[in-house]
């Protein structure tokens, strides 16, 4: 007896993009301003509060914004190319 495959889920894209994302959180990381555009709020005011953990967590978090292809937005939605 065959079984169909199975489907995988198709994701449901965001309407916010992770370039954007991750450049915002590069350059102004230390405000939280890619977190806060991803609706991230607790973790945006995190990063606001320490300064982006000094920089660090603001660039490490930037750079994987642009390299990660499984990003999500508050909702859990994924983030645009």
């Amino acid at each position: 007896m065959a079984y169909p495959p199975q489907q995988q889920p198709q994701p449901q894209w965001s309407d916010k993009s992770k370039v954007t994302a991750g450049l915002l959180q590069i350059f102004l990381g230390g405000f939280g301003v890619g977190r806060f555009y991803t609706g991230h709020i607790g973790m945006a005011i995190g990063q606001l509060v320490t300064c982006g953990g000094f920089g660090i967590w603001s660039l490490i978090d930037g750079i994987l914004f642009l390299t990660s292809d499984n990003r999500t937005d508050a909702q859990g939605r994924v983030l645009r190319p």
